[in-house]
């Protein structure tokens, strides 16, 4: 017999909410961003570039909303928890898809959603 597991996901239309958050409160402050929703297992689940926003932050969005997803912890954290560790400072930033700076929030269901700028 297989066995399978169940794990929530965001749905589409939390996701969408979730875009739209983003872009108001950027539009607030006058910086086009890219936001970035994943799932649970760091699939990329929708996304937004909005007018003006730099082309290498669609990269840098995704990735940090992996990085969120997939460790855990919010990329603005990760300098905090490895900045007394040598090896572990200059080793884990070749990490592919690891982005330990800004701010991408890990969602207490587990999702994760990212915003990058110009």
């Amino acid at each position: 017999m297989i066995e399978t597991v169940s794990k929530k996901s965001i749905a589409s239309a939390s996701a969408a909410a979730l875009i739209a958050a983003g872009e108001a409160a950027a539009k607030d402050i006058g910086v086009p961003m890219v936001i970035a929703i994943v799932d649970e297992s760091g699939v990329l689940k929708t996304m937004s570039r909005m007018d003006g926003a730099a082309l290498l932050s669609v990269e840098i969005a995704q990735d940090k909303a992996y990085t969120a997803a997939a460790f855990g912890i919010a990329t603005h954290e990760w300098f905090e928890f490895v900045k007394n560790d040598p090896p572990l400072l200059h080793g884990i930033v070749k990490t592919a898809r690891l982005v330990i700076f800004g701010v991408a929030i890990r969602s207490r269901s587990t999702v994760s959603s990212s915003a990058a700028s110009a």
